[in-house]
Order: C-alpha cells, then sequence, then structure tokens
C-alpha cells in the first residue's frame, strides 16, 4: 500500500471512518456491503467513529439507500415505507412502495415499473408503461409530499415518461381525439396533449430525476437504440420505439413550448426526463450526486480520516456519474481530502486510471471467475470485513 494518512493526526484521536459503498449487483445490496466492511474496520480500530451511509446512483436500490441512512441518523427524518396497490410495466395489479420523509417523497421507477416485475412473462417494451410509477406518485401528493425524489433505473418499458403523466391527469390523444394506447408504440399517434386535468399539486411540487446516463431521448445514443435491446426489444422494435420518441418530442415541445429533442439524460428510463421535464419543470441531477447531497455526505467527507467505497466491479464507467467516481470528486473538493479507497469484487481498468480518477486505491477481494452467485453472496460479505480490517490495520500501522 503506497500510501498512508496525512490527515489531522489522526493517529492521535479516534480515527473517523465513512463507509459509503454502491450495490455489490447480484451479490450484496450496499447496505449488506457497508455493514461487512464496518465490521471489519471496527475489529481494526475498535474505538473507530464509523459513519455507514450506503449509496445509490438514482438507480435501484436508491429507496433501500434512504431508508438505511434514516434509520442511522436519529436527527434527519425517518424514511417511512408506504405500500400502494398500484400496476406493473405491463398494466397488472401489484403493491409498490415509496418512500415519505417529511413533505418528500422518494419513489423508485423499478417498484412498479421495473424489469424485475415482469420476469414472469416475455420482455414487452413495446408496450410497457410507467403508468404504475405514477400512482405511486399520485399516492405520495395525497399524502401531502411537495417534492417527488425519483429515482431512475431498471425500467421495463420505452414511453417517454408518458405512463407517469396519464396517471396524473395528462390525456394524451391523437388526430382524432381518441387517447392513444398506453407503452411507446402508442406515442406514434401522439398528436396533442390535454393538460386541463393534470393534477396542480404535481405541478406545484418539485421534481428531482435521479439519472446515471447523459444519453438524449432519441437518435443513435437515445433510449430505444441504446437501453431497448436491455428490456428486450428486437431491431424492429427499437426502430419502431425510436420513431415514437421522435414524435412524442414533437408533442412535448407543441404542448408546452419545452424542447427535450437534444436533453442530455432524457434518455433515462426509457426517457421518462423527457415527459417530466416538458410538463412538470422536473430536473435531471447525475444521480449519485443528487443521492449523496441527500444523505449529507459532503459534510460527513469534511470530518472522515477515510473513506471505504465499493462495488462489485470497478471500469472506466465507475468514474463516470457513478458511485466511486462521485465519492472522489467529493472528497477532493474538501480542504483536507481524505483518502479514498474502493473494495471490488473485480478490476475492470488500469489501476493508473483510477487513481487519475480521484480513487486512492483499490483492492480486489479476490477473484470470483466461474463463481456462482450463491457462492460469491456467502463469500462476499467475509471478504470485505477481512479486506477492510488489513487494511485499516495498514493504514494505522498497527501489529
Amino acid at each position: 500500500m503506497d500510501f498512508a494518512f496525512s490527515r489531522r493526526s489522526a493517529t492521535s484521536r479516534t480515527l473517523r471512518v465513512l463507509v459509503a459503498p454502491d450495490a455489490f449487483k447480484g451479490t450484496l445490496a450496499a447496505d449488506e456491503a457497508a455493514r461487512a466492511m464496518a465490521e471489519g474496520v471496527l475489529a481494526a480500530a475498535p474505538d473507530a467513529e464509523v459513519l455507514t451511509l450506503p449509496m445509490a446512483d438514482g438507480g435501484e436500490g436508491t429507496l433501500r439507500a434512504f431508508v438505511v441512512a434514516s434509520t442511522a441518523d436519529p436527527s434527519a427524518d425517518a424514511v417511512e415505507l408506504v405500500p400502494v396497490e398500484t400496476v406493473d410495466a405491463l398494466g397488472r395489479p401489484c403493491t409498490a412502495r415509496w418512500g415519505r420523509a417529511g413533505r418528500v417523497a422518494v419513489v423508485e421507477l423499478a417498484e412498479a415499473s421495473g424489469l424485475p416485475g415482469v420476469t414472469d412473462r416475455p420482455f414487452d417494451p413495446v408496450h410497457a408503461s410507467t403508468e404504475g410509477t405514477g400512482v405511486l406518485v399520485r399516492a405520495a401528493l395525497d399524502a401531502g409530499s411537495r417534492e417527488i425524489l425519483l429515482g431512475l433505473g431498471g425500467s421495463a418499458s420505452v414511453d417517454g415518461g408518458a405512463g407517469v403523466l396519464r396517471a396524473l391527469g395528462v390525456r394524451i390523444i391523437d388526430r382524432r381525439g381518441a387517447e392513444v394506447p398506453p407503452g411507446g408504440a402508442g406515442l406514434l399517434r401522439a398528436s396533442e396533449l390535454d393538460l386541463d386535468a393534470l393534477d396542480a399539486r404535481a405541478s406545484a411540487a418539485r421534481w428531482r430525476l435521479a439519472v446515471d446516463v447523459t444519453n438524449p431521448l432519441a437518435g443513435p445514443q437515445g433510449a430505444a437504440r441504446v437501453f431497448g435491446p436491455q428490456k428486450g426489444a428486437t431491431p424492429q422494435d427499437v426502430v419502431l420505439l425510436d420513431e415514437a420518441l421522435g414524435r412524442w418530442a414533437d408533442v412535448l415541445e407543441g404542448a408546452t413550448g419545452v424542447r427535450v429533442h437534444d436533453l442530455a439524460g432524457a434518455g433515462a428510463a426509457g426517457g421518462v426526463p423527457a415527459g417530466l421535464v416538458a410538463v412538470l419543470g422536473a430536473e435531471i441531477e447525475p444521480g449519485a450526486e443528487l443521492v449523496a447531497d441527500a444523505l449529507g455526505i459532503p459534510g460527513a467527507m469534511e470530518l472522515a480520516d477515510l473513506v471505504l467505497t465499493g462495488e462489485g466491479r470497478i471500469d472506466e464507467s465507475s468514474l463516470q456519474g457513478k458511485v466511486v467516481g462521485t465519492l472522489a470528486a467529493l472528497a477532493s473538493r474538501t480542504a483536507d481530502p481524505p483518502p479514498v479507497v474502493v473494495l471490488t469484487g473485480r478490476v475492470g481498468l488500469p489501476l493508473t486510471d483510477a487513481v487519475a480518477g480521484g480513487v486512492t486505491h483499490v483492492v480486489e477481494l479476490e477473484p470470483s471467475h466461474g463463481s456462482t452467485v450463491d457462492e460469491l453472496r456467502a463469500r462476499t460479505p467475509g471478504l470485505l470485513r477481512e479486506q477492510s480490517e488489513v487494511l485499516v490495520r495498514e493504514i494505522l500501522r498497527r501489529p
């Protein structure tokens, strides 16, 4: 290990460690990884002050991150999970949850409109809808929420946010005045919006959209062409959906005067930001930064002697708006930057690139080639504890 503490004589007082990993996808949730890492730190330094703030980048796991963080911080508004009867991406009845924290609602799109809820059927991105997420938002507004923090990721649909708007009272109509059917394909028939019945509370609320991509709505790098195949779109579906999203952008501009055709991030989650930006004035924010800000991580960075983070695999994308890169950037902005150490299952980039991206050190847990998911799930917590303990002992130069 080629670094040591330079912060405020950490060895002469209580060690302060911020533990803020992302999920080890398919293996451990972020809070499970954080717990194992914190146990390792305390094994090496029993008197350490360890703050665990499991992270997410706005996609799956965001709601859970807020719940865990609010439980750990007595001064924060507790995030209460509220179940709602809604519909999944295929329109079937289901129960999904949103998080209530005072007047702020934390809504994760994947809860009602995600791929995990429709794995029992062949994926159908052409007809899948985000209406179930709109039902969650409506329930949050009924409960008095005035700010909607919407985490986008894991969506099963490519409907440009039309389903969310439909659930909030917007009518999307064709040239004959009839409502178009749900899903991305229906947008090919869209001609205009009827906003007369739009829920006034939705218009008055602040909307913050957590995204982890910068793709535009349509075109070669748009929602359909880049992410459609992940949702089960065939090449023919991709062409249809891309054309539909282009038409949707035209309709949105005609109704609101807001142009979203080339808006960075509008292609996230099947284009959901496009509809919400144009109609509701939603703000698109980098997901990991939004989550970090909401969890109070910038303030925690100022006090930390060491930042431990991690994810299943670190690669170039990790440094481009994901959790690892965001934490490294936040650390660099502090008056006395703490070391940022990444524990990971796989290293997929030169370590010099990680260092150039602000990471101090990377620890690869162990080669996982040939391991089953169950084997990794059983072994990873122990490896995280072990490597965290070794790391802290080495940094403190303890025997």
